[in-house]
């Protein structure tokens, strides 16, 4: 397995002085290191909550310093952080139980350079001899224009057309982040046209049709081939094989101070769009039309202290880097005690950093203190 090297690090618990790594790392990622994999430019970001994306330069010049060859990213998300190890040279496997987020890392992790064809474009674009109108009778009046909608449908019954997996992957990527975009705070909790909002922004201007033109291009520059064989999965984490993961990075679900963190609520609609609602349950009274939120015990006071613990135990023959939040329950206290029960030195690096989105964005919780803790 992997080895550490942690020159000039001290190890901190609670509010003890942190690393000078953590220190030195501006927290926008404009201006990263000299050092920095610059394939990171091509990364689609999404404003997802609680993503990693800005963070990025510090977690990589941690990591930058821990020797390891496999690497597993057991919660995904938007696979900002998967990107990251791919970039760095190393055999990754991204890992999440919702299915928008899989399609996301087959598109950016899994696939190892192909990308979405001009011929391909054109079969997506092109107006169906027939397609369903499911989207479009059941999202009227709550999320996009009816020709958004209809847009919706008509791709996704020329997707079914789409043989090869990577390259529908690409475009359902390219889908996923079109409909990001075009919603004006980027989630799926309120209803309304997004032409409603008249305060110029371009991404609001363009259709859904507009958009996804754009996004199969980026989707399309972010593919590359790191020469390794990465892997997309979708499943609970407990379900991942253990086995053969020099690092396992840890980014769960965690019980806030305030609010909640639940993907479900925010993104039903991408979670949806990504399998056209086949196999969910929808919740017909609900305004919105969410999706059945899927269990899990990280989201729970109750449950969240067995959960981490049994993560840990899962993932102990590996190097252990858990991203954590001062506004998450349960305290750094703990799960650095907790880490303690499987590994003999743990580390926790840390840094100040503000979110500008989801459960962070009220002005008295906007700066939070981000937490690695590195259990080797």
């Amino acid at each position: 397995m992997g080895q550490l090297s942690l020159m000039g690090y001290s190890e901190v618990v609670g509010h003890s002085p942190m690393p000078l790594a953590a220190t030195c790392l501006k927290p926008e990622l404009e201006k990263p290191p000299s050092d920095f994999p610059a394939r990171l430019a091509t990364y689609p970001q999404l404003r997802f909550m609680g993503s990693k994306y800005r963070l990025l330069p510090w977690l990589h010049e941690i990591l930058d310093q821990v020797e390891f060859d496999t690497a597993l990213d057991a919660f995904t998300g938007s696979g900002s952080v998967a990107y990251l190890l791919k970039a760095m040279g190393k055999e990754v496997t991204a890992n999440d139980f919702l299915n928008f987020a899989s399609v996301l890392s087959t598109a950016l992790v899994e696939n190892p350079g192909e990308t979405l064809r001009p011929q391909d474009l054109d079969c997506l674009l092109a107006k169906p001899a027939k397609s369903e109108r499911f989207i479009e009778e059941t999202f009227c009046n709550i999320f996009f224009t009816p020709e958004d909608l209809r847009f919706l449908d008509e791709i996704w019954a020329n997707l079914r057309k789409l043989r090869q997996p990577l390259r529908r992957a690409i475009a359902l990527a390219a889908l996923i982040r079109s409909c990001v975009k075009r919603q004006p705070r980027g989630v799926f909790t309120v209803a309304g046209d997004p032409e409603r909002y008249k305060d110029g922004r371009r991404d609001l201007r363009l259709s859904l049709r507009e958009h996804f033109v754009e996004q199969v291009e980026v989707f399309n520059r972010s593919a590359f081939d790191n020469g390794r064989d990465n892997r997309s999965l979708r499943g609970d984490v407990f379900a991942v094989d253990p086995a053969g993961f020099d690092l396992v990075y840890l980014d769960p679900p965690y019980v806030p101070r305030a609010d909640d963190n639940c993907y479900m609520k925010r993104y039903h609609f991408l979670e949806g769009l990504s399998c056209y609602w086949r196999g969910v349950t929808m919740l017909e009274e609900t305004k919105v039309k969410k999706i059945k939120k899927p269990y899990t015990p990280f989201s729970y006071r109750r449950d969240s202290l067995r959960a981490f613990d049994q993560l840990f135990a899962h993932f102990q023959k590996s190097i252990l880097a858990l991203s954590y939040s001062s506004n998450g329950y349960p305290d750094l206290d703990v799960l650095v005690q907790l880490m303690r029960r499987y590994k003999t030195s743990v580390t926790v690096f840390e840094k100040e950093h503000r979110y500008h989105f989801g459960t962070h964005s009220a002005v008295n919780r906007s700066k939070v203190t981000e937490y690695l803790i590195l259990g080797v």
